[in-house]
């Protein structure tokens, strides 16, 4: 999954930053309002981070302007500002869910899995697709009672496509995904990923849960 933080004090920023990486996650930062409105409007996240005090453009003209532009990615609130009425603006100008300074680290990342199944549909942290199971609190996989061990890289990739089951996924969609920004995506590394996870959680099972769409990417479907 890949993330957009928002936040001006740079500490805090490389601090999360640095903490999503080591989740799996890939993590762009903004240091102020205009480039988090760029990256917002113009780089694919599944989640934006966005703190409200950001310099040139505040966060709450960020969340108004793009959901104006009908971007629908979830976005938490992350501020020190913490009345009520600073909630219910967040809240009413289209913010997903709301987290304010100082925090616990594990509670950002469970809002995070949360807004994430929210946004997929799925209601828990288990998703199962056939016999294969998923964790993404624990990132656990099992397939047929095996426990399966993955990379951090393999992991995301099979936790976006599970999230996303039963619909076909373009290379450049995948990699833009688990890259940031300054990645080549005229690289066949989501072919290489594809073909490791495959042989992890596909070989010696009878059904095949990854399919290649030729010419088109590819699907996870049970």
């Amino acid at each position: 999954m890949r993330i957009l933080i928002a936040e001006d004090e740079k500490s805090l920023a490389d601090i999360v930053k640095k903490g999503l990486k080591e989740e799996g996650y890939t993590v762009d930062v903004a240091y102020n309002g205009e480039d988090g409105l760029f990256m917002a409007e113009n780089e694919p996240s599944d989640i934006i981070i966005l703190d409200i005090m950001l310099p040139v453009i505040d966060g709450m003209t960020i969340l108004k302007k793009i959901r104006k532009a009908g971007i629908k990615t979830p976005v938490l609130m992350l501020t020190a500002k913490d009345t009520v009425m600073d909630k219910v603006s967040g809240l009413d100008s289209g913010a997903d869910d709301y987290l304010t300074k100082p925090f616990f680290f594990e509670e950002l990342l469970a809002r995070i899995r949360a807004l994430l199944r929210r946004n997929s549909g799925v209601k828990t942290s288990i998703i199962e697709i056939g016999d294969l199971i998923i964790d993404t609190a624990s990132h656990e996989v099992i397939r047929g009672g095996r426990v399966i061990s993955l990379s951090a890289k393999e992991y995301a990739l099979l936790e976006y496509m599970a999230i996303n089951r039963n619909k076909m996924l373009g290379r450049t969609t995948l990699t833009e995904h688990l890259y940031d920004q300054d990645f080549d995506l005229d690289s066949n590394v989501i072919d290489v990923f594809i073909n490791r996870i495959r042989n992890k959680i596909d070989r010696g099972f009878d059904k095949k849960l990854i399919h290649t769409i030729r010419g088109a990417g590819y699907m996870l479907k049970g």
